[in-house]
């Protein structure tokens, strides 16, 4: 037999089961592989100046895309170090107990609660927006006496008030979102952790959509519990999320009667984890490697530019934008200059127009996300975020162009 027949011979013979496999395979599969995944990924490229997630700049893409290394390689474990350094640096702090936990800000929200909250604890929620609403179904899940103190959308707390509440109802724990990403507040934060400590109480602050874009000192405010997110002015995908306890803070949570009801979220296994407790550090979760590559990288890039730089360019491109938008003859929903967010400015939707429109026509024509209210600024507001790199006066230009394009060509959505 020539060779070239004894080759087709042999690759018959090989084909055959190979052919089999693939018919045993065909009788077996009830569910086919899905035909879309079939094809190529295919994501648009947008400039997002939503409420976030914002942007990735190319230094933190290519942080998130090198290859993996084990969750407890000391390479892995230094990044971890480095991470913590930067959230010192971020949170202006030296708690011991500072990480990042493996999820979203929301799920920091949580982690700050279910460590610090036990049943029956009385806790006193500062509620001027989704957050502080988010906290207190939070707290009362947990089993917390749980009380609200109330403001409308568009304002934020004094002291007097808080110092009202503190000693009417003689909580454990205060919740206070410094940044209200529903309604554009900025909450002060002076006399507030004074005031807690004076009645007793742990002060705990929301910073996910004003960290790096507003100044936050949880030292020198005496702030007990702090916690963010990586998606805003850290420019990082979401997934990581900044988190530091106060010595006070650390030491209810070792007093706990029982424990946490998450091992997930357990602050003491974290605190080993990510090297906070002296001891040697075991394994408690596969983290997210990547994620922490990038969250490495945006705290270095806030560590490079400097907190303060990034405090003023946050509130110079914010009041250029606002006093744009009030050229376009839009009316701002925060009326006190001093207490509008610089990383999330809120405008109300323009009577005789659908908000949806207006977002949709600036994301189909101008590849530009802005996004509606949420919770209870729903069908009021339109928000629009200039967060880390997001923030320069080119794209304030560029998001006040759509927006007066989307005024003359939306004009007959009229409600």
């Amino acid at each position: 037999m020539h060779c070239a027949a004894i080759l087709l011979a042999s690759r018959a013979a090989s084909a055959a089961p190979l052919r089999t496999c693939r018919a045993m395979a065909s009788n077996l599969l009830h569910v086919l592989p899905p035909q879309r995944l079939l094809r190529p990924l295919a994501v648009p490229e947008r400039l997002l100046l939503g409420p976030g997630p914002s942007n990735v700049p190319p230094r933190i893409l290519a942080a998130g895309g090198r290859q993996l290394l084990g969750h407890m390689h000391p390479e892995v474990l230094q990044v971890m170090d480095d991470i913590k350094v930067g959230i010192q640096y971020a949170f202006q702090t030296q708690n011991q107990l500072t990480l990042a936990i493996s999820g979203t800000g929301h799920c920091a929200m949580e982690a700050a609660l279910l460590n610090l909250v036990e049943h029956d604890d009385t806790v006193l929620v500062a509620v001027n927006g989704i957050w502080g609403q988010r906290a207190a179904d939070i707290a009362r899940r947990l089993g917390a006496s749980v009380h609200e103190l109330l403001k409308p959308p568009g304002e934020y707390f004094t002291p007097w008030d808080i110092e009202e509440g503190l000693v009417q109802h003689k909580p454990s724990v205060l919740f206070i979102t410094h940044g209200e990403s529903s309604t554009g507040v900025l909450q002060p934060l002076e006399e507030l952790g004074k005031l807690c400590h004076r009645h007793g109480c742990l002060l705990l602050v929301d910073a996910v959509a004003s960290l790096g874009g507003a100044p936050i000192f949880m030292d020198q405010q005496e702030i007990d519990i702090l916690y963010s997110g990586s998606q805003k002015v850290l420019n990082v995908p979401p997934g990581s999320a900044p988190i530091s306890f106060s010595e006070q803070a650390r030491e209810k949570i070792l007093r706990r009667k029982t424990n946490p009801p998450s091992f997930y979220l357990d602050m003491r296994w974290l605190a080993n984890y990510w090297g906070c407790d002296g001891e040697p550090r075991r394994y408690h979760h596969t983290a997210p490697i990547n994620s922490f590559f990038s969250l490495r990288e945006g705290l270095a890039m806030l560590a490079e530019l400097g907190l303060e730089n990034s405090w003023k360019h946050h509130q110079v491109n914010c009041a250029q934008l606002c006093q744009g938008l009030r050229d376009l003859g839009l009316e701002l929903f925060v009326k006190e200059e001093k207490a509008r967010l610089p990383t999330i400015t809120t405008v109300r939707v323009p009577e005789g127009y659908n908000w949806k429109e207006i977002t949709a026509f600036l994301m189909d024509n101008h590849a530009i996300e802005i996004s509606g209210g949420l919770g209870p600024s729903a069908g009021k507001v339109l928000r629009i975020g200039l967060m880390g790199c997001n923030s320069t006066s080119r794209n304030v230009d560029r998001v006040l162009h759509a927006l007066r394009d989307a005024l003359r060509c939306c004009r007959r959505s009229r409600l």
